[in-house]
């Protein structure tokens, strides 16, 4: 596979959407950004995983270190469940995870992905932001399944209390869209639009 390294400035800490980027010959420069990711009153799922894309890529291409790569091009990417109209962060602790789960299982949930791109030299007219929507089902499990896995804390870090590309792929019936967006970050349309802005010239 080519590999394109340091094409990106990736404006996260995840792990999952380095490991996907790489994945695809993707080899990000990582340089976390930390806001307050707190939904404002009244705010809609939609555009609350909106406005926290813009506002990483923003903090990000504030850094000194962004303007000093040869990265082509900056991204970030935010990701919220969704269970009817609410958004569903990560769990505090424990008995945090468990209430989303409780509430979950047996359920259909909507799971969205914001992603900025921003191909250097980094102007507002060279950005571009997408959101992903994909649809997840759980199963009915039990009270005892749910306890035990919220109790691995596998799923603390993660908004929903679940990690569909780990031991939480046992509660994950179906589901209807991008697999790679539910976990972190929807490398179709990334592609797509790295290959509109001509920062991938020639992919794979």
């Amino acid at each position: 596979m080519t590999t394109h390294a340091r094409l990106l400035l990736l404006g996260s800490a995840s792990p999952r959407r380095r490991e996907l980027l790489t994945t695809v010959g993707l080899e990000p420069l990582c340089l976390p950004v930390l806001l307050d990711e707190s939904v404002r009153e009244g705010e809609r799922p939609h555009d609350y995983v909106r406005r926290m894309a813009e506002e990483k890529l923003a903090a990000l291409l504030a850094r000194p270190e962004a303007t000093q790569t040869t990265a082509r091009a900056a991204l970030t990417a935010d990701t919220t469940v969704v269970l009817g109209e609410e958004s569903l962060g990560k769990p505090a602790d424990a008995r945090a995870a468990l209430d989303m789960l409780r509430r979950l299982a047996g359920r259909e949930h909507v799971v969205l992905t914001a992603f900025a791109l921003c191909r250097a030299p980094f102007e507002a007219s060279r950005r571009v932001v997408r959101v992903v929507e994909s649809r997840v089902e759980f199963r009915a499990a039990t009270e005892d399944e749910l306890r035990r896995y919220a109790d691995t804390g596998e799923g603390l870090d993660k908004a929903g209390a679940y990690a569909i590309q780990g031991l939480g792929m046992f509660l994950v019936r179906r589901i209807v869209g991008s697999y790679s967006s539910i976990v972190g970050l929807p490398l179709c349309e990334l592609v797509e639009e790295l290959r509109r802005l001509e920062v991938l010239e020639a992919y794979p």
